[in-house]
């Protein structure tokens, strides 16, 4: 503050003191001795508006402030000290203590519209991903090494099936270091052309489904080559792949990287390895290897649960997996039959909007507006083009060259207005009541099965079709919320579970009016499985990882109805249950006593106790006679006229039933049910084989006896129907 005295002095000369007053023009208080300063603590208040000690156009300083919020330039010196030169603004160090000042910032230079022009450029698809790989479901270690697994699963079985071929897939995952993996897949598919193989698998969005109306497990073109991006960008290594079309022609092995900044696959090493047809023992098929960083664990939501849940939906296919603990597990094939080929189909006009209505105008190789609205959509004939044209005030004739946007809006108004049949169902191929019983019957130790296929719908134009299945009992945990299988398109759902349309469908039926306990809101409690699947021409995922199915009030209300459905033959059989295990409980009552009854009236009229306790056994057996259901071969009940007897999508499974229900037999009863000695052949059952055990269990075995007996059943119903003609 010395320093400042005299220019204080000089500009100020009636400065009052503070607290005691001068007359005016005298000269201010000596303040070259300060009062020592104050202990810190709380600021007094200032009191009135007292002037404060400031050179003219600098900012004012407050009490109490931190040095680190004064600023403002030092105060000018004299004109006459600078020789009659203007003040000029300057920064001091003081000594520590004293106050400082900031320097004075430099003028903002602001962009102007050509160095923002210059710094804009395109971004390309695959750099976008690259930094946003989460969309792709690469957001964490151990989901990496699932997406990659999945990626190219789906991709080897729609090539199989493609291709004519049952699936046999090979998935290796060899762990290189604590985080690092080695992942293969090959598949016996019909192979890759060498011209494509960059582009497949080194390309974002290339493809051949996207713009086909049909069916399929792909749809976007993103997947194997963001995998492929994802270890490229972890560890460096370039992908491998390994191609064989034909048993006449060698196998192509490629080593490929992708340049993101192009969305560009470079070619690192190209030859043809005759020593690699030993990989593909039918002739034709395709290989990949991709070294990532990644977590192997074992559990939910992990390559194990989705290859398990895969061989459920793809009874079809044959899997064999290699874990990184270097254990082989077996998948084996439940079905020889191939799905049925998808038809593809043109769009729906209800399903397009009229900016899309107004591309197809352009883009459309027709010249006049019948042969466009006929060739370019689906179920719109002759007559139906008619009664668009003049709703919408043209003709048939009228030249789409000539259509502006007036006329493709009055056109899609008409569109709307006139009713049009709902789209073709050929273009969908469900999995099947009877396919989704095996699969489910492979994997789930289950008592009881049912499963429900819905017809087919319609949501914004794009058919789709729900089927449902549940398995219940057995060696389910009783205390638990059920497990809930998404699938969509054949492709287990394994992540963002509350946010699907499956998952909501589930939580809104009513599954206490079959029979379970469930919370508000919540899934049911019981030893439940419940399994969902959809197809569709067009998956409505909720982002580009296909996790999630959007919810769309169509499909939540088709997914309802399936689920009441199963829910319906499941209170039916929890309801005979209950009654059969009421039955043997009041059977066992009769035997305890028939004995002792039959004694006691030989002793006392001399009557024979044999034929009274053979009639009186006979008695109990009549009125307990829902103790002695048998079950056929589907575990449904031999003449009894219940509407589960005729249904052919239930399944129930004597051996993994309650020890009350031990085949038509009372606990304790040494008697034997009316009707069992009149079995049939042995081996003729879903679930025994000739030696009577149970023939479900894991291996091939089982699955052989129970594709045999469902062909001697299919034959049975072949006769049947032929004998009914």
């Amino acid at each position: 503050m010395t320093t400042l005295l005299p220019f204080v002095t000089e500009v100020m000369p009636s400065q009052p003191s503070r607290k005691k007053k001068t007359a005016r023009g005298a000269a201010p208080a000596s303040i070259t001795n300060p009062k020592p300063p104050k202990a810190p603590g709380k600021p007094r208040p200032r009191k009135g508006n007292q002037p404060q000690i400031t050179a003219p156009g600098q900012p004012q300083v407050r009490r109490g402030d931190s040095p680190e919020k004064e600023t403002g330039a030092l105060p000018p010196e004299s004109p006459q000290d600078q020789g009659g030169a203007e003040p000029q603004e300057e920064t001091r160090t003081f000594p520590p203590g004293q106050r400082q000042v900031r320097r004075a910032r430099a003028p903002r230079k602001a962009a102007t519209a050509e160095s923002m022009a210059a710094a804009q450029r395109e971004i390309s698809v695959s750099e976008f991903f690259a930094k946003n790989r989460h969309l792709l479901g690469f957001d964490n270690p151990r989901k990496a090494v699932l997406t990659t697994v999945k990626e190219a699963v789906d991709n080897a079985l729609d090539a199989c099936e493609e291709g004519g071929i049952l699936p046999e897939i090979r998935v290796e995952i060899l762990q290189l270091a604590e985080t690092r993996f080695k992942i293969t897949v090959r598949d016996n598919g019909p192979g890759i052309v060498r011209k494509q193989i960059e582009n497949i698998f080194g390309k974002l969005l290339y493809g051949s489904k996207f713009h086909r109306m049909k069916m399929s497990r792909g749809q976007q073109g993103i997947g194997i080559a963001a995998a492929g991006m994802y270890g490229l960008m972890t560890t460096g290594k370039h992908v491998l792949i390994v191609s064989k079309t034909a048993r006449g022609k060698p196998a192509h092995e490629v080593w490929l990287k992708m340049d993101t900044a192009k969305n560009k696959a470079e070619v690192i090493a190209d030859a043809e390895h005759p020593e690699d047809d030993q990989l593909f023992p039918a002739g034709h098929g395709t290989q990949v290897v991709i070294e990532l960083e990644g977590r192997y664990q074992k559990g939910r939501q992990s390559v194990d649960e989705y290859l398990e849940q895969c061989a459920i939906a793809n009874p079809h296919a044959q899997i064999t997996y290699i874990t990184p603990g270097n254990e082989t597990i077996e998948f084996p094939r439940a079905v020889d039959e191939l799905p049925d080929d998808p038809t593809e189909i043109k769009p729906h006009p209800k399903g397009i909007e009229l900016g899309t209505l107004i591309q197809m105008l352009k883009r459309s190789q027709e010249k006049q507006l019948s042969g466009f609205l006929r060739g370019d959509f689906c179920r719109v004939g002759p007559q139906k083009a008619k009664q668009i044209a003049e709703k919408a005030g043209l003709t048939g004739r009228s030249w789409l060259a000539s259509m502006g946007h007036d006329e493709a809006e009055k056109l899609y108004s008409a569109i709307q207005e006139i009713r049009i049949p709902p789209p073709p169902t050929d273009c969908l191929v469900p999995i099947g009541s009877r396919a989704l019983l095996a699969g489910l019957l492979k994997e789930v130790k289950a008592e009881f099965f049912a499963a429900s296929t819905r017809p087919p719908a319609v949501y914004r134009g794009n058919p789709f079709q729900i089927e449902a299945a549940i398995a219940f009992g057995g060696d389910l945990p009783g205390e638990e919320p059920a497990r809930v299988l998404r699938f969509a398109n054949r492709v287990p759902l394994l992540y963002q579970q509350s946010a699907c349309c499956c998952f909501k469908g589930v939580t809104e039926t009513t599954w206490r009016n079959y029979g379970l306990q469930q919370p508000r809101g919540a899934l049911p409690v019981g030893p439940l499985v419940v399994m969902i699947h959809m197809a569709s021409v067009w998956v409505p995922f909720t982002s580009e990882s296909k996790e999630a199915i959007a919810d769309y009030d169509e499909i939540r209300k088709e997914i309802k109805l399936a689920l009441q459905e199963c829910g319906r033959k499941l209170g039916a059989y929890m309801n005979r249950r209950k009654r059969m295990k009421r039955e043997a409980e009041r059977r066992t009552i009769f035997e305890r006593y028939i004995g002792e009854i039959a004694q006691a009236c030989n002793a006392i009229t001399g009557a024979d106790a044999e034929k009274l306790y053979a009639a009186l056994l006979k008695q109990a057996q009549q009125k307990t006679e829902e103790a002695d259901y048998q079950l056929d071969e589907d575990g449904r009940v031999i003449d009894e006229a219940t509407h589960l007897t005729d249904d052919a999508d239930v399944i129930i499974v004597e051996e993994r039933q309650p020890a009350y229900i031990d085949n038509g037999r009372a606990p304790g009863s040494d008697a034997t049910p009316a009707g069992a000695a009149e079995k049939g052949p042995a081996g003729d059952s879903l679930f025994e084989d000739a030696s009577g055990e149970n023939a479900v269990t894991d291996g091939a075995g089982s699955i052989r006896r129970t594709k045999k007996v469902l062909r001697r059943r299919k034959k049975k119903k072949k006769t049947a129907s032929d004998g009914a003609a």
